[in-house]
């Protein structure tokens, strides 16, 4: 409607006519000229003797059709009923105009995924250093794995301020659930979750990087190998770097065990935040240990395998791939209060009494925590 322009009511040119001038008519002889001008009627001239025989009626029915006439020529906001007319059509322009937004949003969706997919296939993206490739785990990886999050866990985050906004810090989290699914929610959560759209990278076994798809996967979602070299040079570049220091012993444990820490190694995660100088930010997961219940170990057939545990819970191996599902528990993570480590010297990461003691916090934390949601909880899978 901002293109539209008024036209009058009396305007020929709709009907292929001549155009008539958009102005007032004039009165008195002037006006009859013009008429006879424009028509060429000589019965315009007897007009003002029958005007004077109608009376007065006829006579106002002529002052009626000047007014229309005004009508027609002035423009439509000085009428009520035009404006509405027209503020009508301005807000069906608008309506109109949404549409197409809708449909340009779906327009720039499918370009950019031609774009992407372009970039993919011509290789113009990049990776750092250890494999890391952010635009495939913002666009691909964390789209496959929110629903998962979301839907079925429904993971409820809590603390996710006390991860700072800048800079390197090490998360530290308890280990379970057979399969280590636990990991994978806590980087969405982070990645989701947090108000600075800080990324989460993993330090995982040498097993995960031993298996064909999974080491291709886990490189380009920004995990690395558990070593201390690769995780200070993460932190020292500002990454945000999650560890579970209960490993396999965390993860493999049977289900009578469950949410029962682990022993956290030789603390050398603890070595590594003071090196860098980062804090230490403690994380309980409630939720995962029920996922897939370990009620057996078949041990010969791990060492034939080469597997360091091989599960059997109520469902697998016995319903086959099915087993595989794990069960839809609710899950809470929670990120606690981070413990600094940028007021020791350079030399106490070399202090074992020290580590054994930030150890230690670190892991009641973790512990107090859990047993505090698991109070909370009012059931498993709600």
């Amino acid at each position: 409607m901002a293109d539209a322009k008024v036209i009058p009511f009396d305007d020929d040119r709709s009907r292929g006519g001549a155009q008539r001038p958009a102005r007032r008519r004039p009165g008195g002889s002037a006006r009859r000229k013009a008429d006879q001008a424009a028509a060429g009627d000589s019965l315009v001239r007897e007009a003002p003797a029958r005007e004077a025989s109608r009376g007065p009626q006829v006579r106002g029915a002529g002052v009626r059709e000047a007014a229309v006439r005004d009508a027609a020529v002035s423009p439509l906001p000085e009428h009520p009923e035009h404006q509405a007319v027209v503020a009508a059509a301005g807000e069906s322009d608008a309506g109109d105009e949404s549409a197409p937004s809708g449909g340009g949003s779906w327009d720039r969706r499918i370009a950019g995924g031609l774009a992407f997919l372009r970039r993919r296939l011509t290789g113009d993206y990049e990776v750092d250093e250890f494999g890391y490739d952010a635009e495939l785990t913002d666009q691909v990886l964390m789209s496959l794995l929110r629903p998962l999050s979301e839907k079925y866990f429904r993971v409820e985050v809590k603390g996710i301020e006390n991860i700072p906004s800048e800079g390197g810090a090490l998360v530290v989290a308890n280990h379970s659930g057979t399969l280590p699914l636990d990991g994978l929610m806590m980087q969405v959560a982070v990645h989701d979750n947090h108000p600075a759209g800080r990324h989460l990278r993993l330090l995982a076994a040498d097993l995960v990087f031993m298996l064909p798809v999974a080491n291709e996967l886990a490189r380009k979602a920004g995990h690395t190998l558990a070593c201390a070299e690769d995780a200070e040079r993460l932190l020292q570049r500002g990454e945000v770097v999650g560890v579970m220091p209960e490993g396999f012993k965390g993860i493999g444990k049977p289900f009578s065990e469950r949410y029962k820490l682990q022993r956290f190694g030789r603390g050398g995660f603890v070595s590594t935040a003071l090196r860098a100088g980062v804090p230490i930010v403690p994380c309980s997961i409630v939720g995962a240990e029920e996922i897939y219940p370990m009620i057996g170990n078949a041990k010969t057939l791990a060492r034939l395998l080469g597997f360091p545990y091989f599960p059997i819970t109520p469902t697998f191996p016995w319903l086959g791939p099915l087993g595989a599902v794990p069960l839809p528990t609710k899950w809470t993570i929670q990120f606690g209060e981070p413990i600094p480590t940028d007021g020791y010297p350079p030399e106490a990461a070399e202090d074992p009494m020290l580590m054994f003691n930030l150890t230690d916090q670190v892991r009641e934390q973790i512990q107090h925590t859990l047993y505090k949601l698991l109070v909370q909880r009012r059931s498993v899978f709600f």
